[in-house]
């Protein structure tokens, strides 16, 4: 009891500290956050896959996955951007194809204040506009701290169901072993399980705005590191009231759809590619001849 007053004096303590230069009405922010993500390529393309092959996607899903965004923030509101840069012609925009069954999609928009998401997703040429309600996660405060940069930070920890499409859902599984949905039916009757993903959030009270990267916001400040599944999400700028003012709007353009529609849309695409893949003999399109 007496370390979880401590601990909330403690968060109370930065709170007040930065109250005067948040309570600017025209406040706003913007951090910059690098991902990396690690892929796992032991068992991917099966047996009949050289090591050397395995490297070479490898660099191309690293070169896809890892990237850098900009958080536009104010007290209430948020957009999270990708960093324009120019692909790497050598990859013949086959890294883009890794990104589009992986990434979060496009330009996010976040309302703390009205609980809105809206989030421009493009799926293999055709442009949606996710319009839902923020996602809630239960988090549990703990009592570690370090520092990010300058800034003091507290761990906290959530489970996020898992939701969205998954690239390595659809892989052809090796030789011999059932293809996933078969795996995992269940017998008839049997409520199907809900999968949960640990969240790890780093976020800091002296910028008390309960926002952050990605998904992820409802901590008492802004997310500066988020560690989930094999994705490390980490803040490597930051920039407050910055000198040129920044318009914070959401993302228009496409066909309005809520997260759970685009879910099933990519997944029936997904399949339908996979069946594709099956009917030619499991060769891909952009493979070596």
């Amino acid at each position: 009891m007496i370390f979880k007053n401590l601990k909330a004096s403690a968060v109370l303590l930065f709170l007040v500290a930065s109250c005067s230069l948040f309570a600017q009405k025209d406040f706003q922010g913007k951090a910059y956050y690098e991902t990396k993500t690690t892929v796992d390529m032991s068992s991917f393309g099966g047996r009949n896959m050289s090591e050397e092959r395995k490297k070479e996607i490898a660099a191309r899903m690293k070169s896809a996955l890892d990237k850098t965004f900009i958080l536009t923030f104010n007290q209430w509101e948020a957009l999270y951007e990708e960093e324009e840069h120019l692909e790497d012609a050598s990859s013949g925009g086959r890294g883009m194809r890794f990104a589009m069954m992986t990434s979060s999609g496009g330009d996010q928009y976040k309302n703390v204040k009205t609980q809105a998401l809206t989030q421009k997703q493009d799926l293999f040429g055709k442009q949606f506009l996710i319009k839902d309600s923020l996602q809630t996660l239960d988090w549990k405060l703990t009592g570690e701290t370090k520092n990010i940069g300058k800034y003091t930070c507290f761990r906290a920890e959530a489970v996020k169901p898992k939701t969205g499409i998954d690239y390595r859902d659809f892989r052809r599984p090796p030789k011999g072993e059932k293809p996933k949905e078969e795996s995992e039916r269940k017998p008839e009757g049997e409520k199907p399980t809900v999968e949960g993903i640990t969240v790890e959030a780093w976020y800091t009270p002296q910028i008390p705005v309960n926002l952050g990267p990605d998904v992820y916001w409802g901590l008492p400040g802004l997310i500066l590191e988020v560690n989930v599944d094999n994705t490390t999400i980490l803040c490597s700028k930051l920039v407050i009231n910055p000198s040129e003012k920044i318009e914070i709007k959401a993302p228009k353009k496409g066909k309005e759809v809520t997260q759970a529609e685009f879910d099933e849309i990519a997944k029936a695409k997904m399949e339908e590619m996979r069946d594709m893949r099956r009917g030619r003999g499991g060769r891909g399109g952009g493979g070596r001849r």
